[in-house]
């Protein structure tokens, strides 16, 4: 299996990217020798990947870092960077390749701290000879001054150091580093190539991939969620019945405590799976006594993690909402399709019932309207206003 075949729908980019790492060996050996790199490279030491979400772009990151640490016996003869067996392709992959740092994050944002670190980590020779590769999937998340942190690294790069950027726009990085990046952009993979990976990969069944795919709109990992996991599937039943419940103001405001109630509920969840066991991870590193007692020194670190945590409840509870939002936006985008007669299918065929009463009762105008007040709730919730205030603003505009 080459690294690419996780690649979905994104022909144009996997051929880029195996061109940019044939041509990383010609780099390679003209730095070794002193001399600059051809002109014609492909190969260039700043990348940023964008996409609309599902497109696959951590996942086009993590395959250009496992083809650039690629060291089958097929690369010395011309073959394509990236078998995806060999011991540089496995522990990319997997993440434990000593050369390949990838940092998500579970939080609001990436700071200067971590900047720094990443900045300090890129200054390294590679152990393995070949590049150092920092990928970058949250780089939308950079404060202000993380981002100017890194744009010095980027100005001034290692040798062999290559950065992999990911982020949905291009609009969602600072300008001084996009600049001064290789800019790919990946689409939304179709549907029915979704649907064939769940089915040759993950094992699911046909008629239940293409359910998945058409309702997540080619949406990989979304796809997969909704296809394997019954929760995901009641979720989503619930968020598409709100715009029958949303009739006069007391549907709206239940409409909107429940759910923002789910999206507290998966945060409890992430939290009772997660926190326990890094909170005693945390205690036993530093040495806490029988009975829970921690030493003198430790209540800085006890409350740096209790911080974190909770900064990673709020990212969950908002992920959760903003989840709940995008199949909003799908069911009223079916319902204009409806209203305007469109040829295309529509994604949510399993409530064409719903979809069908609400196009049949209302205007293309109204459903515009509606469809500006969840990108507009969505624009609150980023702007940190209280969830249920955004929400409920939301559900008394969709009564309108």
């Amino acid at each position: 299996m080459a690294v690419w075949d996780d690649l979905v729908g994104q022909a144009r980019v996997e051929e880029q990217l195996a061109a940019a790492a044939r041509d990383a060996d010609v780099f390679v050996t003209a730095h070794a020798a002193g001399e600059p790199a051809p002109a014609a490279s492909k190969m260039t030491h700043a990348w940023l990947f964008t996409g609309p979400p599902g497109s696959g772009r951590a996942t086009a990151a993590r395959a250009f870092a496992a083809a650039l640490q690629c060291v089958s016996p097929d690369r010395a003869m011309g073959g394509v960077p990236g078998c995806g067996f060999c011991d540089g392709c496995h522990t990319t992959l997997v993440g434990t390749h000593a050369d390949v740092e990838i940092v998500r994050t579970d939080l609001l944002s990436i700071g200067v701290k971590e900047t720094r670190e990443l900045v300090r980590r890129a200054q390294l020779s590679p152990a393995g000879g070949r590049w150092q590769v920092i990928v970058l999937e949250d780089a939308d998340r950079l404060t202000e001054g993380a981002g100017n942190v890194l744009l010095k690294a980027i100005e001034e790069p290692a040798p062999r150091t290559v950065w992999l950027l990911c982020a949905p726009s291009i609009e969602d990085v600072l300008p001084t580093i996009r600049s001064r990046c290789r800019h790919l952009t990946l689409r939304t993979p179709p549907v029915e190539a979704v649907a064939d990976v769940l089915i040759r990969r993950d094992g699911i069944e046909p008629e239940a991939a293409h359910a998945a795919a058409r309702a997540t709109q080619g949406h990989i990992d979304r796809a997969r969620r909704l296809a394997t996991d019954e929760r995901a599937r009641a979720r989503r039943a619930v968020v598409l019945r709100l715009p029958l419940r949303v009739g006069d103001i007391g549907g709206c405001l239940k409409a909107a405590q429940e759910l923002v109630d789910a999206a507290a509920e998966d945060a409890k969840q992430v939290a009772e799976e997660v926190d326990v066991k890094e909170t005693e991870d945390m205690k036993a590193a530093l040495g806490a006594a029988q009975g829970g007692r921690m030493p003198r020194g430790t209540a800085g670190v006890m409350k740096e993690l209790e911080d974190r945590q909770k900064r990673r409840r709020t990212r969950t509870q908002r992920d959760s909402l903003d989840l709940a939002l995008t199949d909003l936006t799908g069911f009223y985008r079916d319902v204009l399709a409806l209203q305007l007669r469109s040829r295309s299918p529509i994604a949510n065929a399993d409530v064409r019932d719903a979809l069908e009463r609400i196009a049949r009762d209302s205007a293309p105008e109204r459903t515009l309207r509606r469809i500006e007040a969840i990108l507009a709730c969505r624009d609150a919730l980023d702007r940190n206003v209280a969830p249920l205030l955004a929400v409920e603003a939301m559900t008394m505009a969709l009564r309108d």
